[in-house]
């Protein structure tokens, strides 16, 4: 059965291992010290959302990451799932589809209106997933400006 344990600073070294761990797995740059620094910031700060621990029979397995923000085009309150990360051992479980759920859950006691997520395009794996879990594709391209 999962769990979904609110994560604190006694976790950053387990959430920073995932991490690298995913964005290995998704091509992306890992910069520790970086990681680290907007780590600690989340979990600082609950209004810009939160971060779980992902349990299975009683071992951590992986992370969820909930970000908070506000949409006109939504009618108020959205949020992303920043980051989901299952060790590879541990897929094909079910595991994904109960921390989908969970997020659900948390989205909704908090108000917010839409849930929105990111997948790379040659993660077809993944997509198809999220398309399953009733995730839409938008006709449109996520553009992004580094501005620090």
């Amino acid at each position: 059965m999962a769990e979904f344990v609110p994560a604190g600073r006694e976790h950053l070294g387990r959430l920073l291992s995932f991490m690298a761990d995913f964005y290995a797995h998704d091509g992306l740059v890992f910069e520790p010290a970086r990681a680290r620094d907007a780590l600690e910031g989340l979990l600082a700060e609950p209004a810009f959302g939160g971060v779980w621990l992902i349990r299975d029979a009683g071992e951590t397995v992986g992370y969820v990451v909930l970000c908070l923000g506000y949409s006109l085009e939504y009618q108020g309150r959205d949020a992303f799932v920043d980051e989901i990360f299952i060790a590879d051992a541990h897929r094909g479980k079910g595991l994904g589809g109960r921390a989908l759920e969970f997020l659900e859950a948390q989205c909704r006691a908090l108000g917010v209106k839409a849930l929105h997520l990111e997948v790379e395009r040659r993660n077809v794996a993944a997509y198809e997933f999220y398309r399953k879990a009733g995730f839409e594709q938008h006709d449109r391209h996520l553009l992004t400006r580094r501005l620090a």
